[in-house]
């Protein structure tokens, strides 16, 4: 028994030690699945509240878990990890209540050790999540099923004390299915649903729940689309500015003025003078970098590409312009500022 207990012990302390590196913190549930007592299935099967208790999936019985729990605890405590009492809900309806072995007290099931490297703030902050209650989870029908209270049957199934309840009796049949596939408007939409769920369906090659896609609100839904809308939009015309910008680059010529304003002006940093440059020389955009002057890279066409880079970037002169300053006493303003960057610039 004595050495039954001490290969336990050996591969309890593998387990923990391969969790804590991992995550920051470990669990009895991520000791038992690194035994392979349990596995990623099984776990995510109790968490969707489909099986009373973690001990009817499990290899072993409770005797054995609570050994193991209480070795976890034995090595936690000697290397000084801070445990953390973390509420374990399932994804029913009813968001019931987990339980590991269902009898006796629990708490040591519960518990999750959190490593001494932690800030404070980050301690918190991983406690705040643990603790929070988990997404509800429905599972696409595969099969025939008939709800526990209308005896009806639907699409998808949503567990409850009840058993399996049908979106209407679970009161859950106002929400619109978002199939997977477009990470930003699930996002989105998930954040704008004061309601949600996830929809997992049961992969029979793999035996495991897929995630297929969410159920929320068809308002938000709506506000998340139009606000995806906007990105493509925004997305598309920037698309199309770096697609004329590139056509228009003579990538030769503005190198060459990049290195001419770091001859001119030294101290200017070089991704600036890169940036300017690149502004400055596109081809058939009439600015300054494009004139004939500044083709033979002549100092005065140079400098003014500079001036205006500056004028810009470094002063209030566009605020001034939109708050209709005339232009001449805008420039007089900024001027002092536009000389005391050029001048620093020069070194």
């Amino acid at each position: 028994m004595v050495h039954f207990m001490s290969k336990l012990q050996r591969r309890v302390v593998a387990a923990a030690e391969a969790a804590l590196a991992q995550h920051k913190y470990v669990s009895v549930v991520d000791v038992l699945v690194g035994l392979g007592w349990l596995t990623s299935a099984h776990v995510e099967q109790w968490r969707q509240g489909r099986s009373a208790t973690l001990v009817r999936l499990a290899a072993v019985d409770g005797a054995r878990l609570r050994d193991a729990a209480d070795l976890l605890g034995e090595w936690a405590r000697a290397g000084g990890l801070t445990p953390s009492d973390t509420a374990y809900l399932s994804g029913s309806r009813d968001r019931t209540p987990l339980l590991f072995v269902g009898n006796g007290d629990e708490t040591i099931f519960r518990t999750h050790w959190l490593s001494p490297d932690l800030s404070p703030a980050r301690r918190e902050q991983m406690v705040q999540r643990q603790n929070k209650a988990p997404d509800l989870q429905v599972v696409a029908a595969t099969g025939d099923w008939t709800c526990a209270e209308c005896a009806d049957t639907g699409p998808y199934r949503i567990m409850s004390d009840a058993g399996s309840l049908c979106l209407t009796c679970a009161d859950l049949d106002h929400l619109e299915f978002l199939p997977a596939g477009d990470a930003a408007l699930s996002r989105r939409a998930k954040k704008e649903s004061t309601l949600s769920a996830i929809v997992v369906r049961f992969n029979a090659r793999r035996k495991r729940h897929e995630r297929v896609g969410i159920l929320v609100e068809e308002r938000a839904l709506a506000r998340a689309e139009e606000q995806c809308l906007a990105d493509e939009d925004a997305r598309a015309r920037r698309r199309e500015r770096d697609t004329v910008r590139r056509a228009a680059q003579d990538v030769e010529f503005q190198a060459k003025m990049a290195v001419e304003i770091q001859r001119l002006f030294p101290h200017c940093p070089p991704e600036r003078a890169t940036e300017i440059a690149d502004h400055a020389a596109v081809r058939g955009s009439g600015r300054v970098g494009r004139s004939a002057a500044a083709k033979v890279l002549a100092a005065e066409a140079v400098t003014l590409a500079v001036i205006a880079s500056i004028r810009h970037l470094d002063t209030d002169y566009d605020r001034l312009l939109m708050e209709g300053v005339p232009r001449k006493q805008a420039r007089a303003t900024i001027r002092p500022t536009l000389d005391r960057v050029l001048e620093s610039w020069r070194g």
